[in-house]
């Protein structure tokens, strides 16, 4: 049975994390791995005061959270029971959820390669100078990497792709490494998935800008203005496209025949006379001289509208 210390400390952990809970509507799941205690007061420190970190175990933040949901009836919290995986920990706070995620991605030092680590990234040693004295070739030589000597060092003669992602590290590898004295791993809290309002969902979605939603939005309709002309079934994404082609028929008939309109007459004179044409469209190509003349006798609305049938149908 616990002591009375450890239950009082139990008791005062689970009574913080349930004022975290009614505290905070957002929160972070981040993995600690690697990440070192003057790595995480310097987090914590960068993230105050609008933003809490809250390490634990997995067995009492998922007791404190159950208990949590069962007392109050809140459920919102429910989901997170089940990516409290590992070395993980919790991140609340009341700020911009981007924004406290890029600068959780600030506080990442770098690390040597140690024997049977797992890489989190590709490693690659650039070509070069070692700054090594020619003894030491037959250790390159073990490793397969071509080199040369050059003004009394060892120079690696080309890229060398040591180590690839998800690979374990050897022996070899990290004392190369070491010798080199390159730290190819960079360790920080990463986030593992981000909660808002209820919603568990991947922390890709914070790098998705308004621009990426316009594209995607008038890629949609791109789609849905295709599909609908294809299949003759007008929708307010293809009515402008069914109007502009629809006028483009009518006008190439007035053309062919004696049928006219008065946005048509304007393309038929040009058709008739095409040096009319050129001879109007020098002034655009003026510059700025043309701009003045321009803005100080505006055309008539009916001359725009006649310039705006011609240019669909050119």
């Amino acid at each position: 049975m616990p002591s009375a210390s450890k239950l009082e400390k139990k008791e005062a952990y689970h009574q913080r994390l349930c004022d975290y809970l009614n505290t905070y509507e957002r929160a972070f799941v981040v993995g600690a791995d690697n990440v070192g205690s003057k790595q995480m007061s310097d987090i914590r420190a960068a993230l105050r005061p609008e933003t809490i970190i809250l390490m634990g175990k997995n067995t009492m933040m998922k007791r404190s959270i159950r208990l949590y949901c069962e007392e109050t009836g809140n459920d919102q919290w429910a989901p997170l029971l089940d990516e409290l995986v590992g070395n993980v920990g919790l991140i609340f706070t009341k700020g911009d959820l981007a924004q406290v995620k890029a600068e959780i991605a600030k506080y990442k030092v770098g690390a040597p390669a140690r024997v049977g680590l797992v890489a989190p990234n590709d490693v690659t040693i650039p070509s070069g100078s070692t700054g090594m004295d020619p003894s030491q070739t037959s250790f390159f030589q073990a490793l397969a990497i071509a080199t040369k000597i050059n003004k009394g060092t060892i120079e690696i003669v080309a890229d060398v792709h040591l180590i690839k992602t998800g690979d374990k590290v050897g022996a070899s590898e990290a004392a190369l490494l070491g010798k080199l004295g390159i730290k190819p791993f960079k360790y920080g809290l990463e986030v593992v998935k981000v909660f808002e309002n209820g919603s568990l969902f991947e922390p890709a979605v914070l790098e998705i800008t308004d621009e990426d939603m316009q594209a995607s939005v008038g890629a949609a309709l791109a789609n849905v203005a295709a599909l609908s002309l294809a299949a003759n079934y007008p929708t307010l994404a293809s009515i402008p496209h069914s109007v502009i082609n629809g006028y483009k028929n009518v006008l190439a008939i007035a053309v062919e025949t004696d049928y006219s309109f008065p946005l048509a007459e304007k393309v038929k004179a040009y058709l008739a006379d095409p040096s009319a044409f050129a001879v109007a469209a020098a002034p655009a190509a003026g510059g700025s001289a043309a701009a003045p003349a321009a803005a100080a006798a505006p055309e008539p609305e009916e001359e725009e509208e006649e310039d705006m049938g011609f240019s669909l149908f050119d």
